[in-house]
Formats: structure tokens, C-alpha cells, sequence
């Protein structure tokens, strides 16, 4: 029997897929509180979610790199929402630098929004969930963590580092009944897209509400996995692994 997600945390729903996953997981009759820095963004969701009919959003205003502000937080809207069955971690941030550019405070920031930001909001989660023996976490690393880019060394870094620390948790938790989901996706249609030159279209390109329904038809199937999304990039990610590296240093990647 699939999991269902009643009560639900969505870090980085001002748009793109976190916007979306919380748009499904209320349109299936779930409360969702919806986090993220912009708070005139998430303002636009949740009247989305209201103007629906179904379901039901509040919203918080927060910077991931807060971390400090994480664990008041976390306990606040568990208590608003009535309990907590699924945490989503969507945040993220990709900088291109130019060419010969090195710039280690964007670097740092990087790192602070899409690795630090999701162990500081993954910790509490996953200590409630081992507690009770259920729970599921969530979070979005990409393809790109799977080898060092050129063009976006920080980024590939920042999801290296976060499917590390999901594979982390999973192999802690997941015999005390926690569900932990580490989900790579390829290209999504999404504004992040926008700073990769020659933008892909077609089949590689997917649009966020199907990422979203994958994400979450993974995440309700349990098991902990570790997904591709979609699935043919599980190849692709093969294929890019095995690449010598004096042959992946050559590529526009």
C-alpha cells in the first residue's frame, strides 16, 4: 500500500517543482506548510492551493541559510499543521561563473543554500521520524552531483555533498521505519534552467508538474530509494560516470 502524506513541509515551494509537489500533495487533501525566502512568491501558492478547494497551505518566510532559525521553526509548524508525515527539501540555487571567474563567497553561498540548508532541515525530520518509527524525507539533488562540471563547479559540488548526506541518513534511519528519498533529476523546465546555454527541449526537458508527480509517486512507494527523474537518466548518469576524466574535462559540461 502506497504511503499518504497528510501533513507536509515544503522547503523552496515559491516555485518551480517545490511549488508544485506542494500544489499535488494539497490537491490530494493534504495541510502544507509552504517555506522559502520569498514571501510574496509563497503568498501566490498558497492562494493557488486556497482558490482549489482542496487541501490546505501556511506560509513561512525563511532563508535556508538561517540555520539557526531551523529547529524553532521546524517544531512551530509541526504543532500548526497537526503532526508531520513528509518533509520535502526543494531548495536550491545555480550560479554559472564565467570563464576564468573564481568567486569563493558565491561558492559558499551556493553550498549554504543547496547542501547546509538541507541538513539543517533534514535533522529535526529525520530525529521526529526515527522516534516514531515513520516519516518521510525528501530532498532534491540533480545529475549534475555526479561528476565535477566546469561550468558549474560549485553547484555539482553542493549536490555531490547533498546525495551523500541523503545516502547518509538512509543508511541511519531507514531500519527505524524512516522512508528516505534522494531524487536526481535531469533537465527540468524550470527558471534554474535558464542559465544552461543551448537549453534542451524535447524529451530531456521535463516540465515541473510531471517531476513533481514522479517525485512524489517515488516518495509514497517507500523503500527509501534513490531515483533518476525521469528514469532514462539513470543511463545517462552511467554513461557520465564511466567517462575517463581527460575525456569529461573536454565536454561544455
Amino acid at each position: 500500500m502506497s504511503l499518504v502524506f497528510r501533513h507536509a513541509i515544503v522547503v523552496g515551494a515559491s516555485s518551480g517543482v517545490g511549488a508544485e509537489i506542494a500544489r499535488q500533495l494539497a490537491g490530494d487533501g493534504g495541510s502544507v506548510a509552504l517555506v522559502a525566502r520569498r514571501e510574496p512568491e509563497l503568498a501566490k501558492v498558497a492562494g493557488g492551493i486556497a482558490g482549489a478547494g482542496r487541501g490546505r497551505a501556511i506560509v513561512r518566510a525563511h532563508d535556508v541559510r538561517d540555520a539557526r532559525a531551523v529547529p524553532a521553526l521546524f517544531e512551530d509548524l509541526v504543532r500548526e499543521l497537526g503532526g508531520l508525515d513528509l518533509l520535502v527539501y526543494a531548495a536550491g540555487v545555480m550560479r554559472r561563473p564565467r570563464e576564468g571567474e573564481y568567486d569563493a563567497a558565491g561558492d559558499r553561498m551556493e553550498m549554504e543554500v543547496n547542501l547546509l540548508g538541507a541538513m539543517a532541515w533534514t535533522t529535526p525530520a529525520v530525529a521526529r521520524f526515527e522516534a516514531r518509527r515513520a516519516g518521510t524525507i525528501v530532498a532534491i539533488s540533480s545529475i549534475a552531483g555526479e561528476r565535477g562540471r566546469r561550468t558549474f563547479p560549485a553547484y555539482s559540488t553542493s549536490k555531490a555533498g547533498l546525495t551523500t548526506w541523503m545516502e547518509a541518513l538512509r543508511n541511519k534511519a531507514s531500519r527505524h521505519g524512516v522512508n528516505v528519498v534522494t531524487v536526481k533529476p535531469g533537465f527540468m523546465d524550470t527558471a534554474m534552467l535558464d542559465q544552461v546555454e543551448d537549453k534542451p527541449r524535447g524529451a530531456l526537458l521535463t516540465p515541473p508538474e510531471k517531476a513533481a508527480a514522479l517525485i512524489l509517486a517515488a516518495a509514497r512507494r517507500g523503500g527509501s530509494p534513490s531515483v533518476f527523474v525521469p528514469g532514462v537518466w539513470r543511463a545517462i548518469a552511467t554513461i557520465l560516470r564511466n567517462l575517463p576524466s581527460f575525456v569529461f574535462r573536454r565536454l561544455d559540461l
